[in-house]
């Protein structure tokens, strides 16, 4: 049997209040169910509720049909707790099956680094993947910068 290792990544790793940090988590075996627009509006949905119990401020994001990337800045809890509250809100949703791939990768911007340039980038993915030729043609994204 296969061990993977993911939680070796998160060894020696501090979650910073304040911090901000860009997160990517898969799905299992990169099915592409975020497609469904259903789907991709739950998985949403569980990043908003995030922010609204305060455990993150959400800067920016975009479901991808077999993955996510989200733009946070952490404020009340650790990054561990809030993927594991969003991945499980998504997964019981969904009907319990096996949804993610275990783990999340995340990225600790450093001071240096413009936020808003890591946005756009992010928000981009769609147009790099060939599914739009515009990131207004995709509906499965947000950024604060945006009204």
């Amino acid at each position: 049997m296969q061990r993977f290792h993911s939680a070796d990544l998160r060894k020696g790793r501090v979650d910073l209040k304040g911090q901000i940090y860009l997160l990517t988590t898969v799905t299992h075996e990169r099915n592409p169910v975020f497609a469904e627009f259903a789907l991709a509006r739950t998985c949403i949905s569980a990043m908003r509720y995030q922010q609204e119990q305060g455990r993150v401020k959400s800067l920016a994001f975009v479901v991808m049909p077999d993955h996510l990337h989200w733009l946070v800045e952490l404020q009340n809890d650790s990054l561990a707790a809030v993927m594991k509250s969003v991945k499980g809100f998504v997964a019981r949703e969904l009907g319990n099956r096996k949804f993610w791939q275990a783990g999340f990768h995340d990225h600790a911007l450093r001071r240096d680094e413009d936020v808003k340039r890591v946005a756009r980038y992010l928000v981009a993915n769609p147009v790099r993947a060939g599914l739009v030729d515009s990131v207004w043609q995709y509906p499965y994204w947000d950024a604060v910068w945006v009204e």
